[in-house]
């Protein structure tokens, strides 16, 4: 009978995870280092927040998946990297901050081990990289002093995503944390040294370390919030009622999808306390939601509570409100708010339909004011627990019948200019917004400003003057290196296609690559079209549709 191999689970304290008990490896087979900076400033806000609690309370970071014989320090990650990684250039940040040479030592032991011929350790880092970064991250991360070079680096010029992920992540966490004071700062590395948990499950075998992380990974069928709120739900109605208003919760799961009405929960959640969430759900929607519904009140939470949300959830999905003279124009808005990169709009929308479902004319400018504050958080790239606190205050005043006038939906002077300053920057780089914004462009300059959809297989950015000109090109003649570098990504020159044509055009002069757009059946992209009635493309014609468009976000955002 074959021996299962063993399984260890337990709680640790980081200062005993960054030690010499583990020597983390990222086998090169892992997916890089992808955390973005919403990401990093999550965690740190989190962090923050059990600091702020002035408690032992312990906090927990989740698990890591190790392949590691019990007794050897050699660790190979199967899962966790993303926040072993994020935590170490959090180490980093904060040692290059201190002053205190004793919080320098502490610090710089947790992120590499110093060696000891006493104990035979060789100095090394705590945790090594895929061999692509890993060099890299030793260099700018984990060598004491580094952070500051590393924040000065073109991130253009780094070789990897993984790179440009570690410089924007640590410049994030050096922005925030240069503002705390030193105490501040000691008090963070405490929490974080001994109050900070991770569960290490580890198995010297890889088949089951795989197992494992599929199993802790896996959705499948496994019950769900939604399930147990269900239970709790129908449990409470009487016998004759139960079986009705139970398929009344299965009609409206099986309309939405497990995966959407698990969503669900989330939003109205959030409609219901108005603030960012900070339990997880099963404690948080009991006491915040269902509560209200105790006592004989479990039918009102299926008819007025659950029913209604997941039909307007449906609604602003499939785009399909229909309530007379300007339910199109609603429709429109929920297709643009729906190319956003997050959901923490939808509970502000659930409760717009919720409450003034019949009023098209209403929602028309409801969402249109929606859309302009979720769109500039988006374009200004505002991170997920400010922007979930905007929408909680917008929630606030809905519910305290502001209505249309609510503070919230206003732009200060400060995040207008900001707005501004992102769209007349180097846009092609903002690889998130860029197609968010020339789509918003693309129904701007068309005729009718209606939202297109379009059927293409995909919908890429492309540049006119293109990055690398050939030598002795028009390009060169018309363009300075400096005119060059000022255009080259910036919203004057980027157009939408429906394939990546540039690449068959690749640097021809502006004539040529022209006729390269139109071949082989591209989009007509309103946006597209007027570049191809140009004749000319220089830094004057640049400079003209430059402060076209930028004319025109200006006045559909009243920027």
């Amino acid at each position: 009978m074959p021996v299962m191999p063993q399984l260890e689970a337990r709680e640790v304290p980081l200062h005993k995870v960054f030690c010499s008990d583990y020597d983390f490896r990222i086998p090169d087979y892992q997916r890089p280092y992808a955390w973005e900076t919403e990401q990093a400033e999550q965690l740190l806000t989190d962090l923050e927040e059990a600091l702020s609690r002035g408690t032992d309370e312990p906090y927990f970071l989740g698990s890591v998946v190790l392949v590691k014989d019990s007794g050897a320090a050699e660790a190979e990650v199967i899962d966790g990297q993303q926040r072993l990684t994020t935590l170490t250039i959090l180490l980093a940040v904060l040692r290059d901050l201190a002053d205190n040479p004793d919080v320098v030592n502490d610090l710089t032991a947790l992120i590499a081990e110093p060696g000891s011929t006493v104990l035979g350790l060789q100095a090394k880092p705590r945790l090594t990289l895929r061999p692509r970064d890993a060099d890299f991250f030793r260099r700018h991360i984990q060598t004491p002093g580094s952070t500051a070079g590393l924040m000065g680096l073109n991130p253009h010029t780094l070789k990897t995503d993984s790179q440009r992920a570690l410089q924007a992540n640590a410049n994030a966490l050096h922005t925030t944390l240069a503002g705390w004071t030193d105490t501040q700062r000691l008090a963070l590395c405490r929490v974080l040294s001994v109050q900070t948990f991770l569960v290490v499950v580890s198995t010297p075998d890889l088949d089951s370390a795989h197992r494992i992380f599929s199993v802790m990974n896996s959705r499948g069928l496994d019950l769900s919030p939604a399930d147990i709120f269900k239970a709790r739900v129908i449990g409470e109605i009487d016998d004759d009622a139960s079986e009705i208003y139970a398929a009344r919760w299965e009609d409206a799961e099986e309309a939405l999808g497990r995966n959407d009405f698990s969503d669900l929960f989330q939003h109205i959640r959030m409609v219901f306390a108005r603030e960012r969430a900070r339990q997880e759900l099963l404690k948080e929607f009991q006491t915040q939601v269902l509560s209200h519904y105790q006592q004989g009140r479990a039918k009102e939470f299926v008819d007025e509570v659950l029913v209604p949300y997941a039909e307007a959830f449906a609604t602003i999905r499939d785009q399909r409100y229909q309530a007379g003279a300007g339910s199109e124009t609603v429709n429109h808005w929920f297709r643009r708010l729906l190319q956003l990169d997050n959901s923490d709009w939808w509970p502000a929308a659930l409760w717009a339909l919720r409450h003034h479902g019949g009023d098209p004319r209403w929602l028309g400018e409801y969402f249109g004011s929606l859309e302009r504050l979720a769109a500039s958080m988006f374009i200004r790239r505002v991170y997920t627990t400010p922007r979930v606190q905007r929408f909680a205050e917008l929630l606030k005043e809905l519910t305290n019948g502001m209505g249309l006038r609510a503070p919230s939906f206003q732009l200060t002077g400060d995040e207008r200019a900001e707005t501004l300053r992102r769209l007349d920057g180097d846009v092609y780089h903002e690889t998130k917004t860029r197609r968010y914004i020339l789509l918003r462009l693309n129904e701007l300059v068309s005729e009718d400003g209606v939202v297109t959809t379009y059927h293409a297989p995909r919908i890429t950015v492309e540049h006119v003057l293109p990055q690398f000109p050939r030598f002795g090109s028009r390009w060169a003649t018309d363009f300075t290196l400096t005119e060059r570098h000022e255009w080259t990504h910036r919203l004057a020159n980027l157009v939408l296609l429906s394939d990546r044509k540039n690449a068959q055009a690749q640097n021809f002069d502006f004539a040529v690559k022209k006729e390269k757009y139109l071949k082989r059946g591209v989009v007509t992209f309103p946006l597209t079209t007027q570049v191809l009635g140009h004749s000319t493309w220089n830094p004057q014609d640049l400079e003209r549709r430059q402060t076209e468009l930028l004319g025109l976000l200006a006045k559909e955002w009243r920027l």
